[in-house]
């Protein structure tokens, strides 16, 4: 039996990932197309996929493995022999069971260390890639960044040859300190370049140029100087001499969730943490000082300002100052804080006061957007790490739902057991894309979004197994029409009450 689910396994595992893999071809085809890049360097991206395809790849070999197996032995009877010669459906997968467990610290190896650092060299060949042909590089209805030239450019839409001629350009180009200071919009553009050259001529056409006018003197500075000009032909030469020697295997030190192991994320979610519930603590300690809400009200000491007026101020002003406790002490049981002020100051107070809250909203709104990102970083590492838990667990669990599956269908062959395969993983598969997106938005707990389709797995691969042990089908629809057949016998033969 080993030796079998063995030849299924590995037979199945390769035409799996040359399917995925022409998948992938289909995905990446715009990375490559009209680039000039070497088939040794496309092989090696794909090289480099094959690992994070094993996500994928290897829950549905397993499923389908088992399915194509123990559904070829039940269909020759190969189990009816074993039970009648005394050997249990348990015994006969203990061997499979060892080499899933096997199987499932090997995931764990992949996922921790393999997987991670092929992510690494995708993201590096990605980005090296996008450099050989900035022209190409250039998407509609986005800023595409040119780092070689320090600017970003941004068209509304491309066509003609290669895609040479633009509409709506928007370019922001950089300074030394990566600020964008000048700012550039025209109605149409041209790209021209020759191959022999190492520029890349934009030609614009009716459009605005901006200018930050930067000054060295504090004063100067304070105005806000800028420059500003129309312009029927603009023309920009863009140095491409830094495209053109692209190492495409270059190691940037850029680090995503994907790209760390097990060690790294426990350590980057403990300091993600940290870092956010100190930006909250801080944000909030200014808003709540900025307010002036919780701060404790302080006794007035009428008889320091009785003393103070005495030897400042008249009788008059004495009396006044008298009044002032007392309207305050009113005020706290009438809250009316305004009526202490003047007409003409009750208008700077309340505008004073809109002010200060259309502020303070504008901070709130602003800082909530980024601690939805930076929480949304925290829950993607939090997702990785369990995902690698899960997908070494899933392994296992997948295996007690399709060998008992197979077992109870009696079905082998590629027909059947393909299909209730793909099935069964689409429902596990589109399970976890969805608990992954509900998780980095922080609508359901990260953890929760990683176990969650493995868990959904585990009741079925359980009452599977207790099935095919008693070697029962799949569904008694006999039992189910026999109850449903009594239930409407008893609700007709009852006596009517007139």
């Amino acid at each position: 039996m080993l030796s079998r689910f063995l030849f299924n396994f590995f037979s199945s595992f390769v035409i799996l990932m040359f399917i995925f893999i022409f998948q992938t071809i289909w995905l990446f085809i715009d990375d490559f197309a009209g680039k000039g890049l070497d088939l040794v360097i496309i092989g090696k991206f794909f090289f480099y996929m094959m690992p994070n395809l094993t996500e994928k790849v290897l829950p549905l070999t397993v499923l389908l493995s088992s399915i194509l197996t123990f559904g070829t032995f039940a269909e020759n009877y190969e189990f009816a022999a074993m039970k009648a010669s005394g050997i249990s459906l348990q015994r006969s997968m203990l061997s499979l069971v060892v080499f899933m467990v096997i199987l499932g610290g090997v995931t764990f190896y992949f996922a921790n260390s393999v997987i991670p650092a092929s992510e690494q060299k995708i993201y590096n060949m990605r980005r090296n890639i996008a450099k050989v042909k900035p022209a190409v590089a250039i998407a509609e209805g986005v800023f595409s960044d040119f780092e070689g030239a320090d600017m970003n450019i941004k068209v509304e839409k491309k066509f003609g040859e290669n895609d040479r001629f633009l509409e709506n350009v928007i370019i922001h180009k950089k300074t030394k300190t990566s600020v964008n200071n000048t700012v550039i919009k025209a109605e149409t553009g041209e790209l021209k370049s020759n191959e022999n050259s190492d520029i890349l001529q934009l030609v614009l056409k009716d459009g605005h140029y901006y200018e930050n006018v930067v000054k060295k003197k504090s004063e100067e500075k304070r105005k806000y100087p800028f420059a500003q000009a129309e312009f029927e032909t603009y023309v920009m030469n863009i140095d491409l001499s830094e495209f053109n020697n692209v190492d495409l295997e270059e190691d940037l030190n850029t680090t995503t969730d994907k790209m760390k192991n097990v060690s790294r994320l426990i350590k980057d979610i403990d300091s993600l943490e940290e870092n956010n519930l100190r930006i909250v603590q801080s944000f909030s300690k200014s808003i709540s000082n900025r307010v002036g809400a919780f701060v404790p009200l302080q006794p007035v000491d009428t008889n320091l300002h009785k003393s103070r007026a005495k030897n400042s101020v008249d009788t008059l002003t004495l009396s006044k100052m008298e009044e002032i406790p007392k309207k305050i002490n009113d005020s706290m049981y009438s809250i009316d804080i305004v009526g202490l002020f003047e007409n003409w100051q009750k208008v700077q107070l309340i505008n004073s006061a809109k002010n200060n809250a259309s502020n303070i909203l504008t901070s709130v709104q602003g800082k909530k957007k980024e601690l939805q990102k930076r929480y949304e970083i925290y829950n993607r590492h939090i997702l990785s790490l369990h995902k690698k838990y899960a997908l070494a667990l899933s392994c296992i669990i997948l295996f007690f739902v399709g060998a008992p599956l197979g077992a109870i269908i009696r079905k082998g062959g590629i027909g059947l057991p393909m299909v209730i395969a793909i099935m069964l993983f689409l429902v596990y598969y589109f399970i976890g894309v969805f608990a992954d997106n509900y998780s980095k938005k922080n609508e359901i707990h990260p953890i929760l979004g990683a176990w969650l389709s493995t868990m959904i797995m585990l009741p079925l691969s359980i009452w599977l197994t207790k099935r095919a042990t008693a070697d029962k089908g799949l569904m008694n629809f006999a039992s189910i029409l026999d109850r449903v057949k009594d239930f409407f016998k008893k609700k007709t033969s009852k006596p009517s009450t007139s």
